[in-house]
């Protein structure tokens, strides 16, 4: 025997909608995983940024430094304005090369969690 579908208050018609309800609910469950996904990605995404504005902070700084020129302020105009308030860069000198590190603080998207700061060095030679 074929099955026909009926309009109005057949049971066919009850079950669909009460299934198109059911994949809502679904969809509201699944809806913080999808989110807690996404700003894991963008975390993720703002370490490897902050790492790679402190290796440009450090290049750039000690570049300065090798000229004998002030490193610092060359150290933190490198990097991103918003970045630029936890910036910190030191230098040490050894013979015939300055080394210059720069540390910049990780910002966090989630409250109250502390990613610290991304450290890194670059030596150059001194310019004599």
């Amino acid at each position: 025997m074929p099955y026909h579908r009926t309009r109005g208050c057949g049971a066919g018609d009850r079950r669909g909608r009460r299934d198109r309800g059911q994949v809502a609910i679904e969809y509201l469950g699944f809806l913080p995983v999808l989110l807690v996904v996404a700003m894991a990605a963008v975390q993720l995404g703002l370490i490897a940024y902050t790492a790679q504005q402190a290796g440009t902070a450090a290049r750039a700084g000690a570049r300065s430094a090798s000229l004998e020129e002030a490193y610092g302020y060359a150290c933190t105009a490198a990097v991103s304005d918003w970045l630029a308030d936890g910036t910190d860069c030191g230098a040490a000198e050894g013979g015939d090369a300055v080394s210059v590190t720069a540390t910049v603080d990780i910002p966090s998207i989630v409250p109250g969690w502390d990613f610290g700061p991304a450290r890194k060095t670059a030596t150059m030679p001194m310019d004599h």
